[in-house]
Parts: structure tokens; sequence; C-alpha cells
């Protein structure tokens, strides 16, 4: 058996991002400890499970021991789930990344990267964007104070398995295979980048190379969709006639149209797979994972 490469400690990877990227480490061969709240449901058995909340130092300190490399995927993420409770969403946010650096800062911990948005490009978003592009200005003030090299993982538009039931595609997909259409508040005509999360998990790993130290990537796809060509392509994979009710309403004023940037001094370079997951494929597999659960759900 080949000797393990260096200890990973990957907080929040029990959840979507964190779960991929955590398996691609250990892909890769390094020691992987996942922290988080509850057991990951997608523990392999070459990774350690360590249960504990990192808004705690006690836990952080135990899960710290031997790490020399820590990836932060533990956030309120969901941008409504921030515009309803704000004072969590910040506390955890922004005040947890704090105690993790705190934690960190007087270890051999050699990089702390971090699973950041491109809504911090953007003055929507809500909460969840003002948390992110704080705890990034955090992580580059503690960085420079305390030379604690970091990564900003700036990602775009995921889709993939593990994804929770508000990401945008897993959501589309349950609505038509649960009612035979689409309600959707917007007009279609946004566009997206979307990346499937296990080439995000690949390019997260990716950005372990010591020359994207002390720098922020946006991680992205490279084929950009209108959303309302994604509802045909829907419909078509699943068999079933096309039928989406838009809505005119404020539901989604916090995600962006075509493009998240505004004005806004926040400089990154851009990261894609050179393979990747075609979305067909992605989408298919999505599809025929939450016809999985609905089934069980109905039995």
């Amino acid at each position: 058996m080949s000797k393990k490469l260096e200890k990973v400690l990957v907080i929040g990877g029990g959840g979507f991002m964190g779960s991929h990227t955590a398996d691609a480490l250990s892909k890769k061969g390094y020691e992987v400890s996942i922290f988080d709240k509850k057991p990951s449901r997608w523990l392999r058995s070459d990774q350690e499970m360590i249960l504990g909340d990192y808004s705690e130092e006690i836990d952080l300190k135990n899960a710290l021991k031997g790490v020399s490399l820590v990836y932060h995927f533990g956030a309120i993420a969901d941008i409504a789930e921030s515009k309803r409770d704000p004072f969590n969403t910040l506390y955890f946010n922004i005040l947890g990344t704090v105690k993790i650096l705190e934690a960190i800062k007087n270890t051999k911990v050699k990089r702390f990267l971090f699973a950041s948005s491109m809504y911090v490009y953007s003055d929507l978003g809500s909460f969840y964007s003002v948390s992110k592009s704080s705890a990034e200005s955090i992580i580059e003030a503690y960085g420079k104070e305390f030379g604690i090299d970091f990564t900003l993982m700036r990602y775009g538009s995921l889709y993939g398995s593990r994804s929770q039931d508000w990401n945008a595609i897993r959501d589309f997909v349950k609505q038509i295979l649960k009612t035979k259409k689409l309600t959707y508040s917007g007009t279609g005509k946004e566009i997206r980048e979307y990346i499937n999360v296990e080439d995000a998990a690949e390019l997260s790993v990716k950005l372990l190379d010591k020359k994207y130290a002390n720098n922020a990537y946006t991680i992205t796809g490279q084929q950009t969709i209108k959303v309302d060509d994604l509802f045909s392509i829907l419909f078509e994979i699943i068999g079933m006639k096309r039928k989406v009710d838009f809505l005119d309403d404020n539901s989604r004023s916090e995600h962006y149209g075509l493009t998240p940037y505004r004005h806004k001094a926040k400089d990154a370079k851009k990261i894609v797979p050179t393979e990747f997951k075609d979305l067909g494929q992605g989408l298919l597999e999505i599809v025929e994972e939450v016809q999985v659960e609905l089934d069980k759900s109905e039995s």
C-alpha cells in the first residue's frame, strides 16, 4: 500500500461540495479527516469522521491535531435562508471562519482553503454574499498579519449528486418528476455557466499546488446555457412534454440574471477543467438520483 500524503481536514466535509472534495482528496492519496456536526452519509472507508462544531474552540483544537491543510466548506449557503436568518448566517459564515483562523494561526497548517462564491462580485445574494465577501477580507488580513497561506475558491453554479434540495437544478428536476411541470420565478433568459460538482472538486484539489497560494480563483464551467434552454433539455431527458410557468415576482431578486459581476474591487483568476463532464450526462445522473429518492419516499 502506498504511503499517504499530508493530512487534510475538510470542515463541512459531509455536505455537497465538501464531500466531493474529500473524495477527490482521498483518491489522490491524502489522509482525509471530515469534520462536521453529523456523520457523513458518504464517508469512505479510508476517511476519518470527526464530529464537532467549528464555532467551538475545543472541537477545532482536537480536529486540527497533525493536520497540514484545511478546507473550509461549512456555511449557511442558501440565499433564501440567509434572508430569513441573517444573524446565524453572519455568525457562522463570518465569526465561524474567524474562529477557525484563530485555531490554526499557531499551528503547522500550511494552507487554508476557503469555499467562497461568485456572489462576492455582486451586490446581490443578500446576507450570504455579504458574509462571504467579509470572510474573504478577514482571511486576507490574517494571511498578512500571521503568515497564514490561503486560497479563496469562488464557486459558480454547481450541480450534481448529493446536492441540497434548494440547489437550482435539483429543484427543477424534482418539480418536473413530481408535478410534470415547472414553476420558475424569472424570465428564463438568465445565463449560467454550470459546473459539475465532481469537476469542481478536482479543481479544488488542484489548487493545493503552491503556485495557487494567496490568491482567489473563480471555479466555474465552460458550458454557458440560458435557463430556458436548460428547461427544454430537462423535459426532453425526462421524456415529458414541456410545461413551464414563469412567475413575475421578486422571489429570485437576490439571484443574478446574465452575470453576477457588479463594479466591485474583487480580483480573481478563473480556473476551469480541461476535461469536464458533459452537461447532458450530468443532468441525466441528477434525474436518476432524484427519481430513486422519490421512489423510496413513496414506498
